[in-house]
């Protein structure tokens, strides 16, 4: 069909999940927002791609946005009452819809086109589509002849989707980002920190790809990750990346979905050595800790003096969402010689902020908490907080802040904690 009689299914009331990230279903989405005879249609998502026109001023009323975690294309509509916002743990997001907590009418999905026994896959996003294609009453897709064939739970009959369009379009790309020296120190020292047979977990951004482009002196490690990007490949290329020593999926590569440009959409294309799961398997508490050495590279806004992580939100605008980091700070943290890992620029505002202090800005969230928290990483250093005290996690983190606020910092300790820090 065209993407316009697809979507014409959609009745007002109705609550739709629209597949995200580098699968986002743009085209139907576009079909989506030309309808003037809908209202009150909720849109739950993760992370969109691309154009997110159904949260213009125009259209309030007849779309609300429901992200369960957000982007750069949604932050504005949130801040401004327009969209709303879900703040919950990456793997408890599909249980939302096979219990039907949130029951939905339509699943709009991105697909590879069906094979020879009539099977589709989800291609490079599976997190929690898989369980919205499994609970949604009716499915709609655009099958893309550029999305690649991906392996895992990734696969489900096109007998199950009720209308679709087919496109060739290529996907959205994000080329690896140039880093600041700041950024590359960060990875120098988060790379100094990863052990030969590690298994590895770590997003997308500036300081993973800097640890990444250092660790090709490592041996065998493996990954289990919700995500990863272009900075992955040349390590499996060069034979760094193994996964020889994983006992959960052992020798393969796990992730939840992908996101880079047409390098990571090749490498994942019908390759079997990279499992894509649902992310309530690779969130999975239980499932990451039995994998040993595992280091856990994720990112923050804020930590305060305490060890409080703030990754959320800044204050009270909601910047991105929980997402998976508590899942696998902790799952790090249970594995034998596991290290969960905080990386973080010591300044923000060109060196205006610290983004260590004494206390987090009123309503910014705390996504890991001072007692989850162990390694915190910055371009000053790498701190341990784990079995510290108030005293000494206050003295450890103002020696990674940067210079020109420690002094601040700690008179600020002084007068929350009534103590006075060395120097």
């Amino acid at each position: 069909m065209s993407a316009d009689e697809v979507v014409a299914s959609i009745r007002s009331g109705d609550r739709v999940f629209v597949h995200g990230a580098a699968a986002t279903p743009t085209t139907l989405l576009q079909a989506l927002c030309r309808r003037t005879d809908l209202e009150d249609v909720r849109l739950y998502h993760l992370h969109l791609e691309g154009d997110c026109g159904f949260a213009a001023p125009e259209h309030a009323g007849r779309f609300l946005s429901t992200s369960l975690f957000t982007g750069p294309g949604l932050r504005a509509a949130i801040a401004e009452g327009r969209a709303d916002f879900i703040p919950v743990f990456l793997k408890d997001i599909p249980r939302l819809f096979r219990d039907r907590h949130i029951p939905l009418d339509v699943a709009i999905v991105q697909c590879s086109p069906p094979d020879a026994h009539g099977m589709v896959t989800l291609g490079t996003s599976i997190d929690a589509a898989m369980a919205a294609v499994e609970s949604a009453t009716r499915v709609v897709a655009e099958i893309n002849e550029r999305m690649p064939r991906t392996h895992g739970r990734t696969s489900f009959p096109l007998s199950r989707i009720d209308a679709f369009v087919h496109t060739d379009r290529p996907l959205p790309q994000h080329a690896p980002p140039a880093t600041t020296p700041v950024e590359e120190r960060i990875g120098e020292i988060v790379a100094g920190l990863v052990e030969d047979g590690a298994t590895l977990q770590m997003g997308i951004g500036a300081i993973p790809d800097a640890v990444l482009r250092r660790l090709g002196d490592k041996h065998d490690l493996g990954v289990h990750t919700e995500m990863f990007s272009d900075g992955l490949v040349p390590l499996v290329e060069a034979g760094v990346i193994t996964n020889r020593k994983k006992n959960v999926h052992h020798g393969r590569i796990v992730t939840s979905f992908v996101n880079g440009t047409q390098r990571t959409y090749d490498f994942v294309d019908d390759n079997a050595l990279v499992e894509f799961h649902p992310c309530d398997r690779t969130n999975d508490t239980a499932l990451i800790r039995k994998n040993e050495r595992v280091t856990a590279i994720n990112s923050a806004l804020e930590i305060d003096l305490s060890g409080q992580v703030s990754a959320d939100s800044i204050g009270h605008r909601i910047f991105s969402g929980i997402g998976g980091q508590m899942d696998f700070i902790h799952g790090a943290s249970l594995s034998a010689g596991g290290k969960p890992i905080i990386a973080l620029p010591s300044t923000a505002a060109g060196g205006q902020v610290s983004r260590i202090a004494a206390e987090l800005k009123p309503g910014a969230g705390v996504v890991t908490t001072r007692g989850h928290v162990h390694w915190v990483v910055t371009e000053h250093g790498a701190v341990n907080l784990h079995g510290r005290s108030l005293r000494e996690r206050a003295d450890l983190l103002v020696g990674i802040a940067h210079p020109d606020f420690r002094a601040e910092l700690r008179r600020a300790f002084a007068q929350i904690r009534h103590f006075t820090l060395p120097g």
